[in-house]
Formats: C-alpha cells, structure tokens, sequence
C-alpha cells in the first residue's frame, strides 16, 4: 500500500480573511479564522508540515447557484438587507469577496484528495454548514459543503460523507436536498454524520456511525470522507459542550484511528480532506484545539514527528 504524504497540502489564500472586518463588531470569528490559523501553526512551529497551495481561484456566481437561490446569492455578493444579514454577521464587501475563496478551498481541498488520496487535503474554513438554499443563517454564509458535494459529483460521478463534530447539527445538508435532488446521490442520506449525546455517549455513537460508514466505503458506495473537527464540541464553548478536552482530543484520535484502518482494508489511501467548522471561546484556545486535531493527524497518518503535545499546548491557549 502506497504510504501517505508527511506533509498535508493546505488550500490557503490571504484573501480568505476578509481585510475590513472589524473584530469588535463580528458575532463570530469565523470570517477570521483562516489567517489565525495559519499564523498559529506558523507560531507553535507546526508550519513546516504544511504545504500551501495558493494557485487556485475563487468561485464564481455559477458555482454558488449550485445550492442557493439567485435572490439569494444576489442579494449577498451585493450587499443588500436583509439577506445580506442573514448569516448574522455584518455585512462588508471584504467579507462577502472572502466566501467565494473559502467555498472555493474546500471544493478544491476535497478535488485534490481524490486525485491525490495518499496525500491529507485541509480547507482552514469554517462558516457553511447551516446556510440554507434561499439564506445564510448562524454565522454560515454558504453551503461549501453542498457546493463542493455537488460539483464533484457532477464532474466525476462520486460520493462523499461528512464527519460533521461540530457541536450543532450540520443542516445544509439535509436543508438543500430538495432543492438539488442529486445531493441525495451525492452526499447520501446517511452519510452527513453527527454524533449525538455528550461525554463518553457522543464517542461511542462516533464509533458506531464510523462502523457503519466502513461498510460503505468497503462497498464503493462512498469515494471519499470530508472531517470536520469543530471545536464549539469542547466542553468550556458557550455555545457548544459535548466533550471535555481529553474526550474532545479522543475524538481527534477516533476518526485518524479509523482511517488508518480503513488505508489498510482498502488496500490504498481513503481520500481524506479537513475542515476546522465552529468554535466561539478564546480564540487563542480554539486555534489550539484545531492545531491539536492536525498535529494527531500528522503523526497518525502522516508518519511525522511534530513534537507538538496536545495535552501540554491546551492549557496555554487561555493565556
């Protein structure tokens, strides 16, 4: 079996961080996500295990049409109340030229994984998963998830499953089915997954679903599998709380675990691509829960040695 890159390959552009977003008026800091994370892995000294991918473009309004209403996507690129307001952060031309790059790096995140499945693809984005056909809605803008589903699908005939660990249900999914009818063919029914329950109960449903999502893969009814490892699930998040870091870091461990074993019955590579989802307490230390996700990914499947220690890092990301 082909071993895996050491490196993960990590579809980044400046421009995924919006310039004129005042932080002090955001609800979320999800638009700034992208750029944080970079500039913190850069900081822990994790960077050199990533490889930047810049050369790639953003979408445009054919791609968004995908799973959204013209009225919609229109009213957003513009500017124009009240759906621009939907996604319940405050609208800016940066912020509404920012999406386009952040559903782009997804699409191409998961592309890449597909043609390239010994290598892991990462999407640092978040704000998609509850975005909705004809509006945005808590802090999403975008079904990225929908969008990248569907032209895969429609370029290559695949199928692919989300491992959804944000605290909250990832209902673009489910929301966009009627609206596009192949989304059942391309992220099929059960294959948009949310663990349920909290504490030991949320891993166990994990590994229940995992089990079952093996079958799947096993019988070609899936091509490649999306983790999305948000970090509102941590225990001290206001708006989340499932998992206390130890539990929270076992998830981490769970899913790479799993897709190690999966490398082995496939004979080959699962293609595997990440993206970083929620997370509203100290930014410091939910950048140090994203950082802990990748760091076990890396010497899980990659073979790398980043002597990043999770357990040691968390605690510090309070300061």
């Amino acid at each position: 079996m082909e071993d895996r890159n050491g490196k993960i390959l990590t579809w980044f552009r400046p421009e995924m961080t919006p310039g004129d977003v005042d932080p002090g008026r955001m609800a979320s800091p999800s638009p700034l996500k992208p750029g944080k994370l970079m500039a913190y892995l850069k900081k822990a000294g994790l960077i050199p295990f990533f490889q930047v991918v810049e050369d790639w473009n953003p979408l445009g309004r054919e791609d968004l049409l995908l799973a959204h209403s013209p009225e919609y996507v229109d009213a957003f690129l513009d500017g124009k109340e009240p759906l621009c307001g939907s996604n319940w952060l405050t609208w800016t031309p940066g912020l509404a030229d920012s999406v386009r790059y952040t559903n782009a790096s997804l699409y191409q995140a998961i592309r890449y994984s597909l043609e390239h499945p010994e290598t892991v693809a990462l999407s640092p984005t978040s704000g998609f998963h509850h975005a909705t056909p004809g509006a945005g809605s808590a802090y999403c803008t975008f079904s990225g998830q929908v969008i990248a589903a569907l032209k895969l699908y429609r370029e290559k005939g695949v199928s692919g499953a989300f491992l959804d660990l944000d605290a909250h249900l990832g209902n673009s999914i489910e929301h966009s089915r009627a609206f596009a009818p192949d989304l059942n063919l391309a992220v099929p029914i059960w294959a948009n997954i949310n663990p349920a329950g909290e504490g030991q109960p949320y891993l166990d449903d994990l590994q229940q679903k995992l089990e079952m999502l093996k079958g799947q893969i096993l019988q070609k009814k899936i091509h490649y599998v999306v983790f999305c490892h948000g970090a509102d699930s941590h225990e001290n998040d206001p708006y989340g709380g499932q998992l206390s870091t130890e539990q929270w870091l076992e998830a981490s461990r769970i899913v790479y675990g799993w897709v190690k074993e999966m490398d082995t019955a496939r004979g080959a590579p699962l293609p595997l691509s990440l993206s970083l989802f929620g997370g509203y307490q100290h930014m410091n230390f939910v950048l140090a829960l994203h950082a802990s996700d990748l760091a076990i990914c890396l010497e899980t499947l990659c073979g790398a040695q980043t002597g990043f220690r999770p357990e040691e890092r968390l605690p510090q990301g309070l300061a």
